[in-house]
């Protein structure tokens, strides 16, 4: 059968394209996260994920502490460096939903909450310190601005801090706002390219990719997307517009945790 080129295909064809290349056929992503629109109903959705190819970092799991998800290792014992594993991944603080892939997440917490903004909080923040990958911090902002109530139209931006090309001890920031997604419709960063040695850093804009169906639904399409050897944990959580609580899906590797 003959595959469709990309430009012959519709928005939901191309989206699924996306998630099977990038995700899919790609045995190392590394950690990525996806702001999207429910399919379901009225909701925003955010999904994080990590993965492992190291003994420290698959030496982790998801923790769901109220409306906080952070990691945790599994055996305290086997911990070789905590700094760039264990953190906040997702925080919410006075109408914003943010998650990131490192302790960056706080940062912009604090930022929020002293009257700060994303990319003020960002411009603090280096690529990670991990030579020769030099990881790139992603993170992401679904921000209401203090709006209540149905209807709330929310602002949201994802950003990434990577290693300048030229010189690696400086740090490129970009910072995306694209238009808010169609339901059953996200964006899609990731800290990687794909696998090699070192690790090639994410290139090119957010790609749109499906958020289709309930958030569990949605979890286990990612999961599955994941490389099965590679994949350590995932999150979804739903954000409803009408300003009630949030709820979050949690997917480890490892058993003793689940969604609460």
């Amino acid at each position: 059968m003959e595959l469709k080129r990309e430009e012959d295909m519709t928005p939901d064809e191309r989206a699924q394209e996306n998630l099977d290349r990038h995700l899919g056929r790609n045995p190392y992503p590394g950690r990525g996260l996806v702001v999207g629109r429910s399919s379901d109903d009225d909701a925003w959705l955010v999904v994080y994920f990590i993965m492992g190819r190291s003994p420290n970092s698959r030496n982790r799991r998801f923790v769901q502490e109220g409306t906080t998800l952070r990691t945790e290792p599994v055996d305290v014992e086997k911990v070789e460096d905590p700094s760039l594993i264990i953190y906040e991944a997702m925080l919410e603080v006075e109408g914003a939903y943010l998650v990131s892939n490192g302790d960056q997440t706080r940062t912009i917490a604090d930022s929020v909450v002293a009257g700060g903004s994303f990319d003020g909080a960002l411009a603090t923040r280096q690529r990670e310190p991990d030579a020769p990958n030099y990881t790139p911090r992603i993170s992401a902002m679904v921000d209401f601005g203090g709006l209540e109530g149905q209807g709330r139209e929310a602002r949201f931006a994802l950003s990434i801090l990577k290693a300048n090309v030229l010189d690696p001890e400086e740090t490129d920031r970009t910072t995306y706002r694209p238009a808010r997604p169609a339901p059953g419709r996200g964006w899609l960063l990731t800290t990687y390219q794909g696998d090699g040695t070192p690790l090639p850093t994410f290139e090119g804009d957010p790609l749109a990719v499906p958020c289709v169906g309930t958030p569990l639904e949605v979890l286990e399409t990612y999961w599955k997307a994941l490389d099965g050897d590679n994949r350590i944990s995932l999150a979804v959580k739903r954000i409803p517009d009408d300003g009630s609580a949030t709820s979050l899906e949690i997917k480890n590797l490892y058993p003793g945790l689940c969604s609460q």
